[in-house]
């Protein structure tokens, strides 16, 4: 295998947030060839994990794809200094600029959580708020998709002299994915501690400027990710969206219950009701009850919480995300109507909560002996 081959090849490479490949930028630091194994230092603009690892897997594509298909490659990758000596981030406080953070749950998977939180991230911007959209499902992101950026890479900015993430723009929504980092072939195979870490750097590394409210779509069930977002911000409220059948209610009660345990006590703004009842075309004034009725409805009564509204089973909605562009963009559309009566729904009882209700504080984590215990800071 010859240097100048593998340089070349690396000419394809450019790090997060450069305007230039990386032998140009000086981001090469060192190349070494050992029979079939090349070793690359390279230095890498951000301590983020997941701006190393993208870097990494460039790397390796860069020399498959342009030089050895079979050469064993081996990537180092070092820190810049300044990267280095930026001054850490205090997690656990406000987000600074950010004045509502609301997390959309589900107890399950399926339910149509992420099309509605889309949805209503693009209303509010409709509505003329400064929105932006945390993507926290790190094991199947999908707002990329959803909002025609699959593409899309989110740029490197000093900010303060400090290195942080832009995030991507569309429809009027700041938007941030793990999805803009990883394959679309690509595993996200990451144990809960790993992935808890991106979740906070998506949000903390992260320049978002002023927000009038900040949308997080979480994965299903009650888990890692949920806890590290409790841990990491100060929630203003919750939204559960649930199906109307009995295995989905099931499960949306207890992603109620999650967020009413005292030492986490985030107030749960309401519950949305998706693929409440199916209407076809041709038959405009029926109603079929495909995941059963008014099981959100009883639901919200039995917990005593708003029922933000009832979504219709509409293939407009699915094909909607499917193109990247939310069904709550369709003007003049029931679905799109159907959206913006939830949303103004979840904005008069968030105007009801911080009226009557102090500030969701964070959760602070200990471990006593060997048990995990969860309090408030």
């Amino acid at each position: 295998m010859e240097k100048n081959v593998i340089r070349d090849a690396l000419k394809h490479v450019t790090a997060p947030g450069d305007s230039s490949e990386i032998t140009e930028s000086g981001r090469l630091r060192n190349l070494q060839i050992f029979g079939d194994e090349v070793i690359v230092d390279v230095e890498c603009p951000s301590p983020a994990l997941h701006v190393k690892k993208k870097l990494e897997v460039d790397i390796l594509k860069a020399i498959h794809d342009h030089a050895y298909p079979k050469a064993k490659v081996k990537v180092n990758v070092i820190v810049a200094e300044s990267a280095k000596e930026e001054t850490p981030r205090l997690r656990g406080s406000e987000l600074p600029g950010v004045k509502n953070i609301i997390a959309i749950a589900s107890g399950k998977g399926g339910v149509g959580k992420s099309t509605v939180a889309a949805n209503i991230a693009a209303g509010l911007a409709k509505m003329g708020f400064e929105v932006g959209l945390v993507d926290a499902d790190i094991y199947g992101p999908s707002m990329p998709i959803m909002f025609d950026v699959p593409q899309a890479r989110p740029l490197s900015i000093q900010v303060n002299g400090r290195g942080m993430m832009q995030p991507v723009e569309s429809y009027g929504v700041k938007i941030l994915s793990i999805g803009f980092f990883a394959q679309s072939n690509q595993a996200v195979v990451w144990r809960g501690p790993m992935a808890s870490k991106a979740l906070n750097q998506l949000i903390w590394d992260s320049y978002w400027g002023e927000l009038d409210f900040m949308i997080v779509d979480l994965p299903p069930g009650t888990g890692d990710i949920h806890l590290s977002l409790v841990q990491s911000v100060p929630l203003t409220g919750a939204v559960i969206v649930t199906t109307p059948q009995p295995v989905s209610l099931a499960d949306a009660r207890k992603g109620v219950a999650m967020f009413r345990i005292p030492s986490i006590n985030v107030p749960v703004l309401g519950l949305i009701e998706n693929m409440s009842w199916f209407t076809p075309a041709e038959l405009l004034e029926n109603r079929y009850y495909i995941f059963g009725k008014d099981g959100g409805k009883y639901l919200a009564e039995e917990l005593n919480i708003p029922l933000l509204g009832q979504i219709p089973l509409v293939q407009s909605i699915r094909e909607s995300g499917d193109v990247g562009r939310p069904a709550v963009l369709q003007e003049g559309t029931p679905v799109a109507e159907a959206f913006m009566q939830v949303i103004r729904r979840m904005v008069e009882e968030l105007m009801i909560r911080n009226e009557t209700l102090p500030p969701t504080e964070v959760t602070r984590i200990t471990t006593m002996a060997g048990c995990s215990a969860v309090k408030k800071s």
